[in-house]
């Protein structure tokens, strides 16, 4: 199949795809996601990926009505149906099908389950690339992998009509993260990243590149960073599941990083290789 989706046991091209006007994600964005690119029929860092879902539901009193185990099956079964090297499997769990009413308590409601699996183009890890920064001005839930994304998608909409790749965002002069990614510094042979407090989203890739740098005995700090450190930093580049390291060479105009080649190529290469590991390539 060129691509398929999911909601509920039943599927079809996504073209076809329908759900229930009162499922509450459609009216309150009431509900979690999670997302990875596929590399060879294999769902990348799927373990951590269904664990952050499971936990982002917890954190806003969703309980998936199916053990992990069960997920992952109806997932793989997806991604095992779709042609093509690279795709993206999204799925998400929302609150569940009932009348519009703000309140959830007492509502009879069951989770529903949405995914779908497509063909995708990573970005080139070789590349570099230009970002702008926008004020930060989502809620303090930015730990949970939320379907409500409106702020991330008119940040990353401003980014795209100034021909750019991401967008920065900062609470005054504290950044945070990216409309869909996390970001990070590079200075003096130091890697700085923003702490996993309420303000960013733990990301997945941003685990494996923290791992991968205490094998790389590349320290680590994770601390808040102002835009002015940003701005002067050795090396900028956000990371995702699907930008996995993109190195950033431009933001609001300004040329910025690019002067540690070094630093930055052992934990972008090493991350390649871990994933071509991962998913069988030689």
């Amino acid at each position: 199949m060129k691509n398929i989706g999911y909601y509920n046991g039943v599927t079809g091209p996504i073209e076809e795809m329908q759900v229930p006007m009162n499922d509450r994600g459609c009216y309150f964005g009431d509900g979690v996601y999670d997302a990875t690119c596929v590399v060879n029929h294999v769902p990348m860092h799927f373990d951590d990926h269904i664990d952050r879902i499971y936990r982002s539901a917890g954190l806003i009193d969703i309980t998936i009505p199916m053990e992990k185990t069960e997920m992952k099956r109806i997932l793989q079964g997806l991604v095992d149906q779709v042609d093509g090297d690279c795709c993206m499997l999204y799925w998400q769990v929302t609150r569940g099908v009932g009348m519009r009413n703000h309140a959830f308590i007492g509502a009879e409601t069951k989770p529903s389950l949405w995914a779908f699996v497509k063909p995708v183009k990573m970005r080139d890890p070789y590349g570099a690339y230009k970002c702008i920064t926008v004020e930060d001005r989502r809620f303090y839930f930015c730990n949970i992998k939320t379907i409500d994304l409106l702020p991330s998608v008119l940040a990353s909409e401003a980014a795209a009509k100034a021909g750019c790749d991401e967008a920065i965002f900062h609470r005054g002069d504290r950044v945070t993260e990216c409309a869909h990614s996390n970001v990070h510094i590079i200075r003096d042979g130091k890697l700085k990243t923003a702490p996993c407090d309420d303000l960013i989203l733990p990301g997945i890739a941003r685990k494996h590149i923290l791992e991968i740098c205490k094998e790389l005995d590349i320290p680590v700090i994770e601390e808040p960073f102002t835009l002015e450190e940003l701005m002067a930093a050795d090396e900028v580049f956000f990371s995702s599941s699907s930008a996995l390291t993109s190195r950033v060479k431009e933001i609001d105009g300004v040329p910025v990083g690019m002067r540690d080649e070094g630093t930055f190529g052992r934990i972008r290469d090493r991350y390649q290789q871990k994933l071509k590991e991962e998913c069988g390539i030689a």
